[in-house]
């Protein structure tokens, strides 16, 4: 198994660098398989959600449809997947971004009642309270 940095990943999606895109293509298309697969941590999946987002204007549902199809391909392992998928329904759901939807999952996984904040946007997820 390889793991796979968000700049990897990002290049691989945007193809907007002739030069890096082609390398990402290259070790995701060609080096990766269902059997030895790419690691995606749950860290950069929190990171291409934001930089698809914020530097590259997509959508919060574009995003979302870009985790999903992440999801389904077999030469990517992603962690937390079942947590992942979770924030990205919250997304094409439209009750709230990618990152904030993934904090309440993984704390719900880690056993937690909810997650407090003062963020208002975010306390409307499942899983969060306001402080």
């Amino acid at each position: 198994m390889i793991g796979l940095d968000t700049n990897v990943v990002v290049r691989y999606l945007a193809q907007d660098d002739a030069v890096q895109s082609r390398a990402a293509t290259r070790i995701i298309e060609h080096d990766l398989s269902a059997k030895e697969p790419g690691f995606v941590s749950v860290v950069a999946m929190a990171e291409i959600a934001w930089v698809l987002e914020r530097s590259y204007g997509l959508s919060q549902r574009d995003v979302a449809g870009t985790i999903e199809r992440m999801l389904a391909v077999d030469v990517l392992i992603v962690d937390c997947e079942q947590e992942v998928f979770a924030a990205m329904t919250a997304v094409k759901d439209g009750t709230g971004a990618f990152a904030d939807a993934l904090i309440a999952a993984l704390g719900a996984k880690a056993g937690c009642v909810h997650t407090v904040t003062f963020d208002k946007k975010a306390a409307r997820l499942p899983g969060f309270a306001i402080l």
